[in-house]
């Protein structure tokens, strides 16, 4: 498991080896987090285009790669890392695979690689145009990756998804840079921040602020191990994944203001350019053909689970 001890990597280590599964993370840490590695799980630190020809030389029945640059401003202003660091270590994990006979793969893609879309909720039909460098990389993965399948009879899966929240136990969100709605607005809550700033209130919508599709990591965790159990050999499928429903900034804010009890204060500021009003994916196809079904859609759940993953590990 590359990348497996960040935020959604971690969650899907503990998840597999809560199942029996025999688990290898490999990290380097630059963004990740070793007391997140689950017990019973193996880590080697190790930048994985060195570590992956010999790690997989082991013998193993799959691969869950995590392992990414995930920072959109970033990606605009430095894309050589995000090439470099996501496509180019992508293909030599997929060239170890071949090498070693490795059978299966599941992708931690991203819905950014459809960009604005032109109707919502999103099928895996919809148009791929990434408007960032972030974006535009996870796609030329996703097609990397199909070459290989086709080519080399690797088994593989991908998963695009927006907005991950909650937590699981100790494994939960903390990144050194935070980007994401919730964890933010946690970060108010927790006196870490002053206050939030919501990026337009004029949109299309309810209530004027952006609709985000919101899935529980844990959904998101179970989801990669039924990829892992249906990947079909020659195939690359991809699969969308998302709560069915959308909810506004201004239903975040209220709803941590009520489980946390933290007024949260916030000011609106100018749109950012390239938001869409409303991003919702449709996940028709990953129910039918991998059974998934997400069971942590409310978001009083959600926010709760990551609250108290805050005050626990993040005071």
């Amino acid at each position: 498991m590359t990348g497996g001890a960040g935020y959604v990597g971690s969650v899907c280590a503990a998840r597999l080896v809560e199942a029996g599964h025999e688990v290898v993370v490999v990290d380097d840490l630059s963004t990740g987090h070793e007391d997140a590695v689950p017990d019973g799980a193996r880590f080697v630190r190790a930048d994985i285009a060195d570590a992956a020809p010999a790690l997989l030389a082991e013998g193993f029945d799959g691969v869950l790669h995590f392992a990414a640059k995930s920072l959109v401003g970033e990606s605009m202003q430095d894309p050589a890392k995000y090439w470099s660091g996501n496509v180019v270590t992508s293909l030599k994990l997929l060239d170890a695979m071949r090498a070693a006979g490795t059978p299966r793969l599941v992708f931690s893609s991203t819905a950014a690689t459809y960009g604005e879309p032109d109707a919502v909720p999103i099928p895996e039909t919809a148009p791929t145009r990434p408007t960032n460098t972030y974006g535009a990389t996870k796609l030329a993965i996703d097609h990397a990756i199909t070459s290989y399948a086709a080519a080399h009879g690797l088994a593989a899966v991908s998963l695009r998804y927006f907005n991950v929240a909650g937590a699981y136990g100790r494994y939960g969100e903390r990144h050194t840079t935070e980007t994401h709605l919730i964890p933010i607005v946690l970060q108010v809550a927790s006196g870490k921040r002053e206050k939030l700033s919501i990026y337009g209130d004029d949109y299309p919508t309810a209530d004027g602020t952006c609709v985000r599709d919101y899935i529980h990591v844990v959904d998101l965790a179970d989801a990669h191990q039924l990829a892992l159990e249906h990947a079909e050999t020659g195939s690359h499928r991809i699969f969308n994944l998302g709560s069915g429903t959308g909810f506004s900034n201004r239903e975040v804010v209220q709803t941590c203001r009520e489980i946390t009890g933290h007024p949260i204060p916030t000011e609106f500021a100018p749109r950012r350019p390239g938001d869409p009003a409303v991003l919702v994916a449709s996940s028709a196809a990953a129910t039918t053909h991998l059974g998934w079904k997400p069971e942590r859609t409310a978001l009083p759940q959600i926010i709760t689970d990551a609250w108290e993953f805050t005050q626990t590990h993040l005071a």
